[in-house]
């Protein structure tokens, strides 16, 4: 299966870590700080999206579904279909908290929060 843009669909987590993000306006907010994986699907649970912060202090963690995001060349990173407003207003935790209760509950209020239909259903 391909993305939406016909890019295929293995790649290797280390070639996503650090890979920049970009919004629907084109600005970049971020980059992939890590892969949240559900070992009990093999599935992807979510990317973590490092939002501000300088230097980790401050840094807030966003939870993006994995399908969500889809590789743009010209940009030479992904870009979500989310607006600059969605996504300052989506749920944001620490790194801690990203895999606290098996991550269950951040994967859950991100995919609620961008209406992204569950993988795991």
């Amino acid at each position: 299966m391909t993305t939406p843009t016909g890019h295929t669909e293995a790649i290797a987590a280390s070639r996503v870590i650090g890979t920049s993000v970009y919004n629907t306006e084109g600005s970049s907010i971020g980059s992939i700080e890590d892969i949240m994986l559900d070992k009990t699907s093999n599935g992807i649970m979510f990317a973590v999206i490092g939002f501000g912060g300088f230097l980790g202090i401050g840094e807030k963690y966003h939870a993006v579904p994995w399908a969500s995001l889809d590789y743009d060349e010209d940009k030479g990173g992904y870009v979500v279909p989310f607006s600059r407003e969605e996504l300052k207003s989506a749920p944001a935790y620490s790194i801690n908290e990203l895999a606290g209760a098996d991550g269950q509950t951040a994967r859950d209020a991100s995919y609620e929060y961008y209406k992204v239909t569950p993988y795991w259903h």
